[in-house]
């Protein structure tokens, strides 16, 4: 990120407290927007329809072949239960400890979208394919192999558990958008072939496992993204404006006055220091008073 940071690395536990405060916002204002379930069925359907229009409605054959392909399907309700909640904190670790300089603009990033996702929650609750009726032809991949895994109809949610989240905070998918971030941050700062070949395959993954567990719409993954892209606009001013605020609220510092090294007294052409003359002059003085017996003060 091409933003001005300090040459210090982060405090860690204040980092921890700060991301702590942030999820816990982020995850209690997903419950209290949960919205009507009508309104959220008609931006579903609304979505979908827009979609099929636009012949964009990927969900469909990718529900299908996760729906008739357990081997697959089921990786990819584990993927969509855990890995959203595991890689993006590890990332952050890894930035962290390896670019503190680059940390704190990556961290602000990060968080402004998961801001602005949750206003898109707020303004518009959306029914995720998954809730639709059966007659739209989706089927909620987590609820059908929910043996396997811990969670139950409530998505990635534990068993009976699924009132503690919000169904119809679809729009935009921060599942899409984290990863997204975690991509461009693994991509701009990994130094191996590897590391270059997760940012690339991490956030596509997510991307076909959101869709195929039929739980976003591909207008969701685009919806995520773009959130993530003025989170990254943002962020830069963000930081200038918290830096300021910073300087503004910090106490003012006067610099001690330096001491004065001659205490008072002044230095003449052939002094070296104050009250020291040179040897040339003392031996002057010397024959002088040795010669009239009277000191050069006198004279």
């Amino acid at each position: 990120m091409p933003y001005s940071e300090p040459r210090t690395r982060p405090r860690w536990w204040t980092e921890l407290l700060l991301i702590a405060v942030v999820y816990s916002a982020y995850s209690a204002g997903r419950l209290l927007a949960r919205g009507n379930t009508q309104d959220a069925i008609d931006h579903g359907l609304g979505i979908l329809k827009a979609e099929k229009l636009l012949h964009l409605n990927l969900e469909h054959p990718l529900n299908r072949f996760l729906t008739h392909t357990p081997a697959v399907g089921i990786p990819a309700d584990f993927i969509y239960a855990s890995l959203h909640y595991l890689v993006t904190p590890v990332v952050l670790v890894w930035l962290f400890r390896r670019r503190p300089v680059q940390y704190r603009a990556a961290r602000t990033w990060l968080m402004l979208s998961t801001l602005l996702g949750l206003i898109g929650f707020t303004l518009l609750p959306t029914c995720p394919p998954r809730l639709l009726d059966a007659s739209e032809g989706f089927v909620d991949t987590m609820a059908q192999f929910s043996s396997y895994g811990w969670w139950g109809t409530g998505a990635s949610a534990p068993r009976g558990m699924s009132g503690m989240t919000n169904q119809f905070a679809a729009m935009p998918s921060l599942h899409v958008g984290w990863a997204l971030w975690c991509g461009v941050v693994l991509w701009r700062y990994g130094r191996t072939p590897l590391t270059r070949v997760l940012a690339v395959a991490y956030p596509l993954t997510i991307t076909f496992v959101v869709m195929g567990t039929a739980n976003h719409y591909f207008f969701d993954a685009v919806a995520g993204a773009a959130v993530m892209g003025v989170g990254y606009l943002l962020a830069k001013p963000a930081l200038a404006f918290t830096d300021r605020l910073r300087a503004r609220l910090s106490p003012a510092t006067t610099p001690a006055p330096s001491p004065i090294v001659s205490a008072g007294c002044k230095t003449s052409a052939s002094e070296r220091i104050p009250g020291q003359r040179t040897s040339s002059a003392d031996s002057t003085e010397s024959v002088d008073t040795a010669t009239d017996g009277s000191s050069p003060a006198a004279r």
